[in-house]
């Protein structure tokens, strides 16, 4: 069995659809709401087609394709840069120190900043795998497609990348965090605000929340206990984005408190790690890795084995006819 990933087609507007019905809230990139998502489709379909290579604000949407089904069985998004449209908001997490001579004591205080310092970054997520696949590697290969189509197409993406994980849900699909602190102001529940977020963007942030600093002292100690948290199902993503060189640096959703992930987009370790090669010949065996070949409309990825070569490198057969390439192929691959 083998699994492509490829750009998101009209037709695949159903299968994404069904996926989003099985996010259990929070997943404001792959929202279950169909005008949304066949906008999502549309706008990735203009930014595939545009063959300019200068950063703007736009949407790539890809999806993992059971290549003897052809089922599609999950999907992941990039975000050129954020905050073009409308502003893009975090909380950051500081800390005010105080001081009384009186008593002797000093106070230190934990705050919550709203802030776009991530403002123009390169965002990847919208990242969901089936799960009825989620075995063999098939969530990683999602992951790191996205890094492989940014080294490719380096020049559309930010100097700055971040990902942010989904807070944690209750289970009456809540959230701790919003509750405490944004929907206090909102007059909405979580899922009413992260649904509108979805279709129309986070501009009524902007419109109706405070601008001062929170401190978290003031919070619910339910809302406390999850700042900066992922949600239970999060965990793993959140190792592989460390894995790829991300870090906590005290950024936080504003929505569900979830973490916010940075890093140097030349510095992730897929981008850094990849290299370019020529197909030489189609033969089985060789290192695992994941490759990619073709650009923009034409990208595709899955897992391979590549030989080396003096002149090149050798891809196994099921790989080679997946990808739909032959020898003199370009391709791109990174280490599994």
């Amino acid at each position: 069995m083998t699994f492509i990933i490829r750009p998101a087609r009209e037709e695949d507007l159903q299968p994404l659809y069904e996926m989003a019905k099985l996010t259990g809230g929070g997943f404001t990139n792959l929202p279950p709401e169909k005008p949304a998502l066949k906008a999502k489709i549309e706008r990735s379909a203009q930014a595939f087609a545009r063959t300019d290579d200068s950063l703007t604000d736009e949407l790539f949407v890809l999806v993992l394709e059971n290549t003897e089904t052809g089922e599609v069985r999950g999907t992941c998004q990039i975000f050129t840069q954020v905050g073009q449209r409308w502003p893009f908001y975090s909380y950051r997490i500081g800390t005010v120190t105080k001081h009384s001579e009186a008593l002797g004591r000093t106070f230190r205080a934990e705050i919550l900043s709203l802030v776009n310092d991530l403002e123009g970054a390169t965002e990847v997520g919208g990242l969901f795998l089936h799960p009825g696949e989620r075995a063999g590697g098939l969530g990683l290969l999602l992951a790191r497609s996205r890094y492989l189509f940014i080294a490719m197409h380096r020049a559309r993406f930010a100097d700055r990348i971040l990902a942010e994980l989904r807070g944690v849900i209750d289970e009456a699909g809540g959230s701790p965090f919003w509750d405490g602190v944004a929907g206090r102001f909102f007059g909405m529940n979580f899922q009413q605000a992260d649904e509108f977020n979805a279709i129309h963007g986070n501009q009524f942030i902007a419109d109706l929340m405070p601008k001062h600093p929170i401190y978290t002292a003031m919070l619910s100690e339910t809302a406390r206990a999850v700042v900066g948290l992922p949600h239970p199902s999060g965990r793993a993503a959140m190792r592989m984005l460390e894995h790829e060189g991300f870090a906590f640096e005290n950024y936080i959703d504003i929505f569900d408190g979830g973490p916010t992930m940075t890093a140097r987009t030349d510095q992730v370790l897929t981008v850094r790690g990849s290299r370019t090669d020529r197909v030489t010949t189609i033969a089985d065996g060789g290192e695992p890795v994941i490759v990619a070949c073709g650009r923009l409309a034409d990208f595709r990825a899955c897992h391979a084995r590549l030989g080396s070569g003096d002149e090149g490198v050798s891809i196994d057969r099921r790989s080679a006819a997946a990808l739909d390439i032959e020898p003199g192929a370009e391709i791109r691959h990174a280490p599994r």
